[in-house]
């Protein structure tokens, strides 16, 4: 049987990893902007471009 302290860092060690990936994970689901967001400015299709 393993000694508490090496449980600990195993514990430790794996806690740390899955919050890194979680943490990468939650940064990527909206790493890009949707068509609607990028082309916002640009007015309405078949219409002039809206002026500054």
């Amino acid at each position: 049987m393993a000694s508490l302290s090496k449980q600990t860092e195993a514990k430790r060690k794996n806690k740390l990893k899955k919050s890194g990936k979680a943490r990468k994970a939650k940064m990527s689901a909206k790493s890009t902007s949707s068509m609607e967001e990028l082309f916002a400015g640009f007015g309405e299709p078949g219409q002039k471009t809206p002026g500054k």
